[in-house]
């Protein structure tokens, strides 16, 4: 009797045994040996990283500025393009001071006058709907040259008086302040920078002290910057007022922001003559072009990083686009 049943004994317990391996199998875990993951370090996902913290997932990643670009020249012997601006369009626009018109490039290379019989036109903004506001220069007053017009409006007479001194000539550049819906109006002769109204009505002092206000740019931040021509520098103005000094600089003429955390500045000085990347964070700064410039004046750059620069006395409008 024992002895029959052994082999059925024996069968049991071998089930058994099975069964009691496979369960402990399934509720195991596998924890990595110390020397699998010693010396590594696993960054957090975004993810993960957005979920713990709100800030870093509102807060949109800045992308660098283009390092490397290609040159060619847009215009060439015509006239002695100045200041720059564009529209909504991506048209180009330049003032002519010395010969007194306001400009558009067109995109077959011809140009079309807009204005004529100005006094030494500057500093330039295209508005939305097409209208230009222009800086006169000799007049020290603004423009409004409506679409389709060809004979500009006065929109606004500025405090300061030109005259002949050194660092003491009429308004030279302009900005457009998009978040605000404002215009960045230096005023040379006086040294002040103004945040006024489109209408021309409303006049408020930005900063003071300055030695010639030139052009000037906004960041996406509402800081303001303003090339001091002859006080070798540039300024940067932030919306509670406080000013902020980059030395350095022989004749910065123009700036432009980039939109990746860099000024752009043109320096005419004869030693210079060259466009330059500034990083207002850390005050680095790189030449980004310096050959083939006379006295370089207008600067302006459009949405896909393309930098356009104005040379009067070389006659000559060049465009730098990322490569």
């Amino acid at each position: 009797m024992l002895r029959s049943e052994h082999p059925r004994i024996l069968l049991a317990l071998l089930l058994c045994l099975l069964i009691l391996s496979a369960c402990g199998s399934a509720g195991s875990t596998v924890m990595p040996s110390p020397s699998s993951s010693a010396g590594a370090v696993r960054s957090p996902s975004p993810r993960s990283t957005a979920s713990a913290s709100p800030t870093a997932s509102s807060t949109a990643v800045v992308p660098a500025a283009p390092r490397h670009y290609r040159s060619h020249l847009l215009l060439r012997g015509y006239g002695r393009p100045d200041d720059l601006a564009l529209d909504a369009q991506g048209n180009l626009f330049f003032s002519d001071a010395h010969n007194g018109t306001i400009n558009r490039l067109n995109r077959d290379g011809t140009v079309s006058v807009l204005a004529r019989g100005l006094a030494a036109p500057e500093g330039l903004v295209v508005l939305q709907d097409g209208t230009i506001i222009i800086a006169e220069q000799r007049t020290n007053r603004l423009l409004l040259l409506m679409p389709g017009a060809q004979m500009p409006l006065v929109l606004r007479t500025l405090p300061g008086t030109p005259t002949s001194q050194p660092c003491k000539a009429g308004i030279d550049g302009l900005a457009f302040d998009q978040t605000t819906q404002t215009l960045i109006v230096p005023d040379s002769p006086t040294g002040e920078v103004y945040r006024m109204s489109l209408d021309g009505r409303n006049l408020q002092p930005l900063a003071s002290g300055m030695v010639r206000p030139v052009g000037a740019a906004v960041d996406g931040a509402g800081n303001v910057y303003v090339a001091d021509e002859c006080g070798q520098a540039v300024w940067r103005i932030s919306p509670n007022g406080q000013k902020v000094r980059f030395g350095g600089f022989g004749m910065p003429d123009d700036v432009a922001w980039d939109g990746h955390g860099n000024l752009l500045v043109i320096d005419l000085a004869p030693a210079v003559h060259a466009l330059i990347r500034l990083q207002p964070a850390t005050g680095q700064r790189e030449t980004l072009a310096s050959q083939g410039f006379i006295e370089p004046q207008g600067l302006v750059i459009d949405q896909h990083d393309h930098i356009y620069v104005a040379d009067d006395y070389a006659n000559m409008i060049v465009e730098f686009t990322p490569t």
